[in-house]
């Protein structure tokens, strides 16, 4: 409880510090913005927020759409993340390499840092977006207040991914009986990820709440050692480490990120969403564009794409094959946040009440960039 009160007391003064506007002073939902039908990008550039079916297709448009629109005056953006070698960030990678930001009159440069230190930066204006997730500090620097909101979306998993919770059986024991109350659990990321929402919901589904689990945090190359070894029960698996355990009848996997509904993306800070959402729209244009064009669909079936990947991110060609392509969208589904604020305090690490969806996501912005008139 000290170290909660003590970060939310640092999240406020440095919200105090920054000048965040007040929730009510937010400009999205009144600023006056002219949302024309944008070309290739029809009816299926846009789904329906509530509907959370797995099999959902996601928005598309057309190869090359939307186009690009140039700023009149050309933007540098600085953009941070946590890492630039993960899969997900793929698009952002592409895009620079490709020169989609360039298009839009955007000189885009990408920053790694974590989101905890990136977080205070952004509600300054230091930094003009975040690729990250809307994390427990996120939820708390908002709660502080801070000025942020989640603008887009980045991946689901494809429905033949295990990245996700993986049990070890113990014999004769079956994955549909398995119990995980009071059980040991590895992973690499903390309370704080929105991976506490999915692994919330499997927990559940076996008879445990997540506060009769024993959290042990490990390094990415010790979790899947804990696990074969006997140092924990279970472990949380990524791609694509699952694929080690993968058909070997002593593990079950248990479930993972929910399909169709990712859980991280863009978050923009006042820089874009107060003084420049023209700069945001045209961020997002060119990185809808370029989901839109190289990332589609399966796009590991190209082996010439796969090998300009690898070269991007620095991975091996057949690490990044061994796993199924992510399923690219941009969209956010309604609810998210709320049930990520659940798993949180289930987990001890937000305080207060639950902050409205509108205060955590803008959707505005890619409805803008393919031509979608939100209902007011």
């Amino acid at each position: 409880m000290r170290i909660r009160t003590t970060t939310a007391a640092l999240i406020t003064a440095l919200a105090l510090a920054a000048g965040c506007a007040a929730p009510e002073d937010h400009p999205s939902a009144a600023r006056p913005r002219t949302i024309k039908p944008v070309a290739g990008c029809g009816p299926a550039a846009w789904t329906d927020p509530a509907d959370l079916a797995p099999d959902r297709p996601p928005a598309r448009c057309a190869m090359g759409a939307p186009a690009p629109r140039p700023l009149a005056k050309r933007r540098t953006l600085t953009v941070a993340t946590g890492t630039l070698n993960a899969e997900y960030v793929a698009p952002l990678r592409l895009a620079l390499s490709r020169g989609e930001f360039t298009k839009e009159g955007l000189d885009v440069r990408l920053k790694v840092l974590p989101t905890p230190e990136a977080l205070p930066l952004l509600a300054k204006g230091e930094l003009d977006a975040l690729w990250a997730a809307p994390e427990a500090a996120v939820v708390n620097g908002v709660h502080g207040g801070f000025d942020l909101r989640w603008v887009a979306g980045n991946f689901s998993p494809a429905p033949n991914s295990r990245s996700g919770l993986w049990v070890r059986l113990r014999s004769g024991e079956r994955a549909s009986s398995v119990s995980l109350e009071g059980t040991k659990l590895g992973t690499m990321i903390g309370k704080g990820s929105v991976i506490m929402y999915p692994m919330a919901r499997t927990f559940a589904g076996h008879g445990a709440r997540l506060d009769s689990v024993a959290f042990q945090q490990l390094g990415s190359a010790d979790v899947l050692t804990a696990l074969t070894g006997g140092g924990v029960d279970s472990a949380w698996l990524l791609d694509p480490v699952w694929r080690r355990v993968d058909g070997d009848e002593k593990y079950a996997f248990l479930g993972g990120q929910p399909r169709g509904e990712p859980l991280g993306g863009a978050l923009y800070g006042p820089a874009l969403l107060q003084r420049d959402p023209d700069a945001g729209v045209a961020f997002l244009r060119a990185y809808l564009r370029t989901v839109n064009t190289y990332f589609a669909g399966d796009y590991k079936a190209d082996r010439a794409f796969v090998a300009e990947l690898a070269k991007l991110l620095d991975v091996d060609a057949k690490i990044l094959t061994s796993v199924p392509s992510l399923r690219m969208d941009w969209e956010i589904r309604k609810g998210t946040t709320d049930r990520l604020q659940k798993a949180y305090r289930d987990a001890g690490v937000t305080e207060g009440a639950p902050l409205p969806e509108n205060r955590l996501v803008d959707r505005s912005l890619y409805a803008e960039a393919v031509g979608h008139r939100l209902r007011r």
